[in-house]
């Protein structure tokens, strides 16, 4: 493992106790009074399956500065796979999408993407059909960046969201 990897890893990591809240909370639901009667069940899980959820927390400001914009690493210097390409490839469920506060204490906003409606737009649609735009870090990683906008209302792609009202339509 890089060194940068590691550095990034231990900083996000801090942070998923909280992920873990969020995202479980859009995973169970309120079991039917049958269950709830019958089989001693008060939650359900939302699917019976395996659930393969990325995580990705950017650093404070980005925010603000790109309020309806979320980016996946899409090139490494090392050639190595990238998350755009597992995704792409149909790795991956949802992706959890959050922002750290300006204190680094935990996350100022959020979302919960659905990684099949991501994928599901780029078959419909295309990259023509959705806003789109790549950047170059300094050490030569580079992020694609999606515009949820700019994504159809079906398939939902956002599964849950600290603030809905920033997801207003182009």
């Amino acid at each position: 493992m890089t060194f940068h990897y590691d550095i990034n890893r231990q900083w996000s990591d801090r942070y998923l106790p909280q992920i873990k809240s969020i995202v479980g909370a859009h995973l169970l639901r309120d079991a039917p009074d049958f269950l709830d009667m019958k089989h001693a069940t008060d939650l359900l899980m939302l699917d019976a399956r395996d659930m393969r959820i990325a995580a990705r927390v950017r650093r404070p400001g980005y925010a603000e500065r790109y309020p309806h914009q979320f980016t996946i690493r899409s090139k490494l210097p090392s050639g190595a796979e990238t998350e755009l390409s597992k995704i792409i490839n149909g790795a991956g469920d949802w992706m959890f999408y959050g922002h750290a506060s300006v204190t680094g204490e935990g996350l100022s906003a959020w979302w919960l993407i659905d990684l099949r409606a991501f994928r599901a737009a780029l078959v419909r649609r295309g990259a023509n059909g959705l806003r789109w735009g790549s950047k170059v870090n300094r050490d030569g990683t580079r992020f694609t960046w999606f515009d949820v906008r700019s994504f159809p209302a079906e398939p939902a792609l956002i599964v849950g969201s600290s603030e809905l009202s920033s997801l207003r339509p182009l």
